[in-house]
């Protein structure tokens, strides 16, 4: 490529971009004011990354101009100025009027400083990513504990209502508020709605010998029944086997067809369904890296597009107690803008219009819906984006979360939205207290981020103390990013989408 054609295809994106401003104005009517120049980038992100870029870099970079590797916050003006300085270079007339409202380097990153502050209230005073440390059941009993936290960096506590009860939680409340007050350190409250519960349930059944076993005994090559929890007791075919798994979400056996994918516990079994009927499906086992499946292992179906609700009826009835408590609300299952929609409603009915949201991207479908669940997202301030690496692998696959992770991260720096690292952040440091060197590369990268996630472990204030020092010394190198950017599935699908 020379640089006449250079010239002429980054103009022609240029000008894409100059006709696509009355559309982005109607897309954009609903947002938020905070948020409106953000979507406007956001959308001329996803134009720009659907196309492929690579084949420009190297002339570029011949030319001393400035690529297109970098510019996700601050998108037309970085391809203004590149167009523009090669005109210059061919000293030809530049006549592409900048009539947009763009956002030049130094407004993008005070947008996404401006947002971070806004979710997290920690007044630009932290250095690097915030620390959010998941409260144990324990920090309701021993408010020593959070305030070790608070002085080894944590700044945000995050408490999961999929686990323990009211009593609990409002004992950790009550626990970081008199921790605040003691330190007068600000100590943001991060409540995790649980969603609706992918997994099985209670597995027990009578071996030959009469004794209760609660696991299935399993290999590859095996048929095992996934029930409906309803009709267990009422089919005389489960009597016959004793690989039989109940399930309480009844959807999950009415929604699956045959030929679709269930893991479980965390991917390490893989079924294919190769029955159905409405009482149970009949899965064969294709990879297993476990001998035996147990009760409440989770479940995730990457290619079964369920008709659950992201808000449960549990969740509606919580939501009070987080909407009194939280500074910050964790919305897990989301899984495309109706979703996000339901929740502002149910806010708004608690008179909570003023609470953080944070969006947990851990299902494939609300990764291909990522989009759409900022532009929405964006109808109100304060919010972010949790990716939650677990569940995330195991429904695009392992191989891919390294992908996907940068991608999700650069779609909300296009967004200037900011983003929590999540799962498994130094679990092995956590959990044993000695680190493997894979997560303290993970833990480096973890830089990219706004907030990162520790989960609970007996040696959680040493977790925090080293994350903390990684964080920081991350922090004062510059990073170089050379990404090839090859066009993303994710933004050719929404601009096919915008445009039909």
């Amino acid at each position: 490529m020379n640089i006449q054609q250079l010239e002429k295809e980054l103009s022609q994106i240029l000008l894409e971009l100059n006709d696509s401003e009355t559309l982005f104005n109607t897309l954009t009517t609903h947002v938020d004011k905070e948020y409106k120049l953000s979507a406007k980038n956001l959308l001329r992100y996803l134009i720009l990354r659907s196309k492929d870029l690579r084949v420009y870099h190297g002339l570029l970079s011949d030319l001393g101009i400035s690529s297109l590797r970098s510019g996700e916050g601050y998108v037309y003006s970085n391809l203004y100025s590149v167009v523009r300085n090669i005109h210059l270079i061919q000293k030809s007339s530049f006549k592409i009027d900048k009539n947009v409202d763009a956002i030049g380097y130094s407004n993008s990153i005070q947008l996404i400083k401006s947002h971070t502050d806004d979710l997290f209230n920690q007044g630009n005073k932290e250095e690097g990513p915030i620390v959010m440390v998941t409260l144990p059941d324990e920090a309701a009993d021993d408010r020593d504990l959070i305030k070790k936290m608070v002085s080894h960096g944590m700044k945000i506590a995050r408490i999961n209502l999929g686990h323990g009860d009211v009593a609990i939680w409002k004992k950790m409340v009550e626990n970081i508020q008199s921790v605040e007050k003691e330190t007068t350190q600000k100590i943001q409250i991060y409540i995790d709605l649980s969603g609706p519960k992918l997994r099985t349930s209670k597995i027990a059944h009578k071996d030959k010998n009469g004794k209760i076993i609660d696991k299935i005994n399993i290999k590859v090559g095996d048929k095992i029944f996934l029930a409906k929890a309803s009709d267990y007791k009422n089919k005389p075919i489960f009597k016959k086997s004793k690989k039989v798994v109940e399930v309480i979400l009844e959807q999950v056996v009415d929604e699956t067809q045959i030929g679709d994918f269930l893991l479980f516990d965390d991917g390490m079994i893989k079924t294919t369904v190769i029955e159905k009927n409405d009482h149970y499906l009949v899965l064969k086992i294709t990879e297993c890296y476990k001998t035996k499946l147990g009760s409440f292992k989770g479940i995730n179906l990457p290619n079964t597009k369920l008709s659950l609700p992201a808000l449960t009826d549990q969740d509606l009835e919580l939501l009070p107690f987080a909407c009194k408590y939280a500074d910050i609300i964790g919305y897990s299952f989301v899984r495309n803008s109706e979703d996000v929609r339901k929740l502002y409603e149910a806010l708004q009915k608690n008179n909570a219009n003023n609470i953080g949201v944070v969006f947990k991207i851990e299902n494939k479908e609300a990764f291909e819906n990522l989009p759409d669940i900022l532009l929405k997202g964006m109808e109100r301030n304060k919010i972010g984006v949790m990716i939650a690496r677990g569940d995330l692998a195991v429904e695009i696959g392992f191989e891919r979360i390294s992908e996907v992770q940068n991608e999700i991260l650069w779609l909300c720096e296009a967004a200037h939205i900011p983003v929590i690292w999540a799962t498994q952040v130094l679990d092995n440091l956590a959990k044993t207290g000695i680190p493997t060197r894979a997560e303290i590369s993970d833990a480096a990268l973890s830089v990219k981020a706004e907030c990162v996630m520790l989960n609970k472990g007996p040696f959680i204030l040493e977790a925090i103390k080293v994350l903390k020092n990684i964080l920081t010394r991350m922090e004062e190198h510059s990073f170089k990013k050379k990404d090839e950017l090859r066009a993303l599935n994710i933004a050719k699908h929404f601009i096919e989408k915008i445009n039909s």
